[in-house]
């Protein structure tokens, strides 16, 4: 219910088109004016396999954001949050379009080329023929190499350009009319640095344990789901501000696998030490070891849908598990979901819907 109210208060011309919350139709405001679009969500309601669909005039508009939209689907926690994101991209691309019209002054080049001079033409990934938006590359303390995209308008350096960064939280910058792309790229350099910790931690998880999702993280992505067995595995939500902090875990499979690492968790919270790595932590409190990448491959554990005969759904992995220990076969949400709707034996509680598993009938 404060979800729906807050995507109200957002988004007033966004309205449900069904009780379960997936799917969604109006229009979306941006410098005084509205654009129709659509949100299909998946049963599960999980952004990341979200359809957007909207006008050509919107899509037009959002053609040169599609690799950020898409990022944003996968970090962003819920519709309220990415539906602010898409507000700012949209105003974003919106002045950029209305400054293509918009003729730069001689000073305009000769104060950008200048400040790309002092910056050191070496930090240079990109920059388009009209000089309009660059790119700008920085490695941070880790050796992990980064990008800013910079959309810059008619009126630099009096007004700042527009920052586009592949980080899990909002870039700020500071900017005074004096500034250059210099204090710019400091400011960068500061926020990769303050964001090392966080790197690090989903660096140690990445490179020591079989990630099943998301398959191709971006350095926006903050849930790592790691496998712990052939069908059970835990979602682990970081906090990019507090990385050694006890994440939020949320395991999938079986109850009679999943129960006890609950217990467990539960029973040793008060152990977590943030002087250790989050992953060393999860060991010692689930009291378990991760299988390890140097002796299984991640064919052990990623097992074909039962309905589908697929792994990946629209970019997600099977996430249910049928709850018979002798079973144990997984499935997709979305093809379970199907399947128990059309049996006849079925019955749905308000959003759980009962039903025997396609596999053991149990």
């Amino acid at each position: 219910m404060a979800g729906a109210r807050a995507l109200l208060r957002h988004c007033p011309l966004l309205l449900p088109q069904d009780r379960h919350g997936t799917a969604y139709e109006g229009f979306v405001t941006a410098q005084g004016r509205d654009f129709h679009i659509r949100i299909l969500l998946p049963v599960d309601l999980q952004l990341k396999n979200a359809r957007i669909e909207c006008s050509w005039h919107l899509k037009k508009i959002l053609h040169g954001y599609r690799h950020i939209l898409k990022q944003r689907l996968h970090s962003c926690p819920d519709l309220v949050s990415f539906m602010v994101e898409l507000k700012t991209v949209l105003e974003i691309a919106l002045k950029n379009t209305q400054d293509l019209h918009i003729p730069r002054p001689p000073e305009y080049y000769s104060c950008l080329v200048r400040d790309l001079e002092m910056l050191g033409w070496n930090r240079l990934a990109y920059v388009d023929t009209g000089l309009t938006t660059v790119k700008l590359k920085a490695e941070d303390s880790s050796g992990r190499q980064h990008l800013i995209t910079l959309k810059l308008n008619a009126k630099y350096p009096t007004e700042p350009p527009d920052c586009l960064v592949d980080f899990p939280v909002p870039f700020a910058v500071s900017w005074m009319p004096q500034n250059s792309l210099i204090d710019l790229y400091n400011q960068f350099l500061a926020a990769l640095e303050s964001l090392k910790e966080f790197w690090d931690v989903l660096d140690e998880i990445d490179g020591k344990t079989w990630v099943l999702e998301p398959e191709n993280p971006t350095r926006s992505a903050t849930t790592r789901r790691i496998a712990i067995g052939n069908t059970v595995s835990v979602n682990v939500e970081v906090d990019p501000r507090h990385p050694n902090m006890l994440p939020e875990c949320y395991f999938l499979g079986a109850d009679h696998e999943v129960n006890p690492l609950r217990t467990k968790l539960n029973n040793n919270m008060n152990l977590w030490d943030p002087k250790i790595s989050l992953l060393q932590n999860l060991k010692e409190l689930l009291e378990i070891d991760f299988p390890s990448r140097a002796v299984l491959e991640k064919n052990d554990f990623a097992k074909d849908c039962g309905i589908c005969y697929a792994y990946r759904l629209d970019g997600s992995a099977p996430d249910h598990v049928c709850a018979e220990p002798r079973c144990g076969q997984p499935f997709h949400h979305a093809c379970l979901y199907e399947w128990l709707q059309g049996l006849p034996t079925s019955r749905q509680s308000f959003n759980v819907i009962f039903g025997e598993c396609p596999y053991c009938n149990k």
